[in-house]
């Protein structure tokens, strides 16, 4: 009997403890909020793994013809005009060959010159022994002697006229032969790497084979960043389409760049990453600091952008596309949205809540469900 008391007695005991526990008002939980808010949200595309800059003008110049190095013109990080003579081969004896072409020309000329002289002397003679014969102060045998020589000195100024053609045939020929020893800047650039120095012999590439280049000239005036980006998000990238560089070199930095190239093909070089190499060119290049070619660089490309729009922080945002909202008695209501555009820092509200009203931006704390009661952390999210 006694022990049926205690029984009865500690029933009733715990039964207030719940009841208590129940009806007395709990700790708040602690919770992180933010402002419903108006701002610009954009739908973007990423690369998939980190693209690179690139020049888009970018030569590897190679000899066409093999020598021995007589003049290097030129060193590294030296900037060069469009033509400018960088570097050139032993060619003495391909200048003589211009030369002798040259004299050949010349003496070419003075005997066209002088053919042609006879030529012309003989016709104007062959037309006196015409006028002659008309009159009848000549004899036949005479004008068919005079318009003989003058038919026959036209056709040496003629042959004399070809010989001058074939001269200067010649001296291009010498002249490119001698050309093929100099290598000049195709376009205004900065030299980016020499291979060879003065009484180095230097070979051309053989078809086919790779070698490396004489001289590497860059551009910088125009550079681009190409990446890979997902085969999925392929279908909705265009020409033109709007997007910012990230450099890791410069972390703080944001450039701006439009599309300018899009692979006709995807690129299968691993079965579970297809992607579709993209080009995206700057829009201006920053004068407070030095771009290189080869820096590692990340897009964000912009499909599409919304401005005076009422945004949250695409974290508060819960699977099933609604928020905890806390009331003016800061209690939490479970609120259902529709949303817009999205990005991993924003995301658009359709409908579901109003500018100025307060959501948690941390929905996985522990202890959030509807009606509980909550106050704000002091501290910021990041902090944690």
């Amino acid at each position: 009997m006694h022990k049926k008391r205690w029984l009865l007695l500690l029933s009733v005991v715990l039964i207030s403890v719940v009841v208590l526990w129940r009806w007395l008002p709990k700790e708040p939980v602690p919770v992180w909020l933010v402002t419903v808010e108006q701002g610009v949200v954009e739908a973007t595309v990423s690369n998939t793994r980190a693209g690179t800059v690139k020049a888009c003008r970018r030569s590897r110049l190679s000899m066409p013809i093999g020598g021995v190095v007589d003049r290097l013109l030129v060193k590294k990080g030296d900037k060069v005009d469009s033509g400018q003579l960088l570097l050139e081969l032993w060619n003495k004896d391909r200048e003589a060959e211009v030369v002798q072409a040259q004299q050949l020309v010349t003496s070419a000329i003075n005997e066209s010159q002088n053919a042609c002289l006879m030529a012309d002397l003989r016709q104007r003679e062959a037309k006196r022994i015409e006028s002659l014969r008309s009159k009848k102060l000549a004899s036949i045998e005479n004008l068919d002697t005079a318009q003989t020589a003058a038919q026959s000195q036209q056709r040496l100024c003629d042959a004399a006229r070809g010989q001058v053609g074939v001269a200067e045939a010649r001296l291009q020929l010498a002249q490119a032969i001698l050309d093929r020893s100099r290598l000049h800047a195709p376009f205004a650039g900065i030299v980016a790497e020499i291979n060879g120095e003065v009484g180095e012999y230097i070979t051309p590439s053989p078809p086919g084979i790779p070698t490396p280049a004489a001289v590497d000239l860059i551009d910088y005036s125009c550079l681009y960043v190409s990446a890979p980006i997902d085969e999925i998000d392929a279908s909705n990238l265009r020409l033109d389409m709007p997007a910012v560089i990230t450099l890791d070199a410069f972390r703080n930095r944001e450039l701006q760049g439009r599309v300018r190239r899009i692979a006709p093909y995807v690129l299968d070089l691993e079965r579970q990453a297809r992607t579709v190499e993209v080009e995206v060119q700057l829009e201006t290049l920053p004068e407070d600091i030095a771009l290189l070619v080869g820096y590692s660089a990340d897009l964000l490309l912009i499909e599409a952008r919304h401005e005076n729009v009422l945004r949250i922080p695409s974290e508060a945002l819960l699977p099933d596309n609604s928020v905890w909202l806390v009331d003016e008695q800061q209690r939490l209501q479970r609120r259902a949205v529709s949303k817009g555009l999205s990005n991993w820092t924003y995301t658009e509200i359709v409908s579901g809540l109003k500018e100025g009203e307060r959501i948690v931006r941390s929905p996985d704390e522990p202890g959030l469900q509807e009606g509980a009661a909550v106050r704000e952390q002091t501290d910021s999210l990041e902090q944690r």
